[in-house]
């Protein structure tokens, strides 16, 4: 255990000594704070049955964010061990080779959840502002970034995949790009093109992201 958490810290280490990661939260934070006040002069005098939370994971800008941090977070992991050669000595170490894996992997997903922790505040200084609450209950909040860590956590994996087949960044950014990108529009087939009475159209609704996302918000 010991090992694998110096695993641990030495890759979240790496994330804060890279400008890429900060370049990544300032652009995620800016398109979210945009979009959130977009949405509140919007939403503003009218009346709606459609909540701030729910408006909020709903927009397309929301989703071009998501897509695009798992390929910036997940291309360097494993991709830049193989070309810097320290690949080698790291899988000559007395570590078992998952613990690496996992390392890397959680160490991503931790920065994740830093990225997004922020977005928080934007509904706790709304409602203490206005008086109003930004979701219909409780819930939505545990809802809405629960299933917002779930799918993260998943794309993030489809990223790791995409790092150890290359010794490219930017190779490894792009296969990320489209695992996540085939991943995330099939479950538009469901809303285009399928009937919804169709065993298609369920195969294809239950890998929708933008509909689950719609009811857990």
């Amino acid at each position: 255990m010991r090992r694998f958490l110096t695993l641990l810290g030495r890759e979240i280490s790496h994330f804060f000594h890279q400008p890429l990661a900060y370049i990544v939260l300032c652009f995620l934070l800016l398109v979210t704070g945009v979009e959130f006040y977009a949405w509140v002069s919007l939403l503003n005098g009218q009346s709606t049955e459609t909540t701030l939370m729910e408006a909020f994971f709903n927009s397309s800008l929301f989703w071009i964010p998501f897509i695009l941090v798992f390929p910036l977070l997940t291309m360097r992991l494993f991709s830049e061990e193989y070309k810097m050669g320290t690949v080698e000595p790291l899988m000559t170490a007395p570590v078992r080779d998952f613990q690496i894996v996992l390392a890397k992997y959680l160490a991503s997903l931790f920065f994740y959840i830093v990225l997004w922790a922020p977005t928080v505040l934007y509904f706790f200084a709304f409602e203490w502002i206005t008086g109003v609450g930004a979701a219909g209950s409780p819930g939505a909040y545990f809802g809405a970034y629960g299933l917002l860590m779930l799918a993260g956590a998943f794309y993030l994996s489809l990223g790791c995949l995409a790092s150890a087949l290359t010794d490219n960044q930017i190779v490894a950014a792009a296969v990320s790009f489209a695992f996540v990108c085939v991943m995330f529009f099939l479950g538009l087939l469901s809303v285009i093109f399928l009937h919804p009475s169709s065993v298609l159209w369920e195969f294809a609704y239950y890998f929708s992201t933008l509909e689950h996302m719609g009811e857990f918000s």
